[in-house]
């Protein structure tokens, strides 16, 4: 279970406001409110930076590693860029905000990825088959299979099968790698389960997207009912929108781990 944490000032309660410390104190206080029952929280970075809260961010980082430090801190920001560039993003990621883990884009390529894949002591998480409708577009299109792949003979594959057979045999050897896989795209997450074993999965889209917690659990997870990483995020924020907001976030957050520990058993 993780909890996205995508501040949208337009949808909180009506004692918060726009500005940078309104920001931080709804963060904040959606993870004390779920922090013991979660494995993960995931910042958005647009949400921030959209409004100029970078350093809100930097302040909800830096209380869930002081006040929360067995929680996974997982910075969502899909970076992917070549060289010095890449380096940078790397380093926003894993020292401004002090991110276990970061999400990243790899259409660029296994270049693009060097630098965060440096990081020894993080994670990295491609992004693979995402739970948005219009990611069909490209993540579906068949290319040939690698021609190094024993077992490639000419045919052809998905692109996302593509990134999913290069994390396991390659990534996942320079570093702690997992992927992103919506849960709305429940057969190919199992597909992808099949190709990557016991890899770990970031799954957004279970919530207000409309994925499937008992799905998502039976398609996604490996033998021994783990390796996922379950992500809901307005479902949870915005379970109220009056001052109860904490307790209805806390109340939100039980239930879906609920139904995702129900579907392992």
């Amino acid at each position: 279970m993780c909890v996205g944490l995508d501040p949208d000032p337009r949808r909180f309660p009506s004692h918060l406001g726009t500005q940078v410390d309104d920001i931080e104190t709804f963060c904040r206080t959606i993870v004390d409110a779920t922090a013991d029952a979660v494995c993960a929280f995931k910042p958005q970075i647009a949400y921030f930076a959209a409004y100029g809260a970078e350093l809100a961010l930097e302040r909800v980082c830096d209380h869930v590693r002081r006040e929360h430090p067995d929680v996974v801190l997982i910075l969502d920001a899909k970076r992917g860029d070549i060289g010095d560039t890449a380096e940078m993003y790397a380093r926003e990621a894993f020292e401004r905000y002090g991110a276990d883990a970061v999400t990243v884009n790899p259409f660029l390529g296994t270049d693009s990825l060097e630098p965060f894949f440096a990081r020894k002591d993080r994670g990295v998480i491609v992004l693979c088959r995402t739970s948005n409708p219009g990611s069909h577009e490209i993540q579906t299109a068949r290319l040939q299979r690698d021609q190094a792949d024993n077992d490639a003979s000419g045919e052809t594959e998905p692109l996302y099968e593509q990134i999913a057979r290069r994390a396991a045999s390659d990534w996942s050897q320079r570093a702690d790698v997992g992927l992103v896989v919506g849960a709305t795209q429940p057969a190919e997450l199992k597909r992808v389960r099949h190709l990557v074993g016991d890899l770990p999965l970031l799954v957004p889209g279970v919530g207000a997207q409309g994925g499937d917690p008992a799905t998502v659990v039976t398609h996604g997870a490996t033998a021994q009912g783990t390796g996922l990483i379950v992500n809901s995020s307005r479902a949870i924020l915005y379970a109220s929108n009056n001052d109860d907001y904490p307790v209805a976030a806390r109340r939100a957050t039980l239930e879906l781990r609920d139904a995702l520990n129900a579907a392992r058993k």
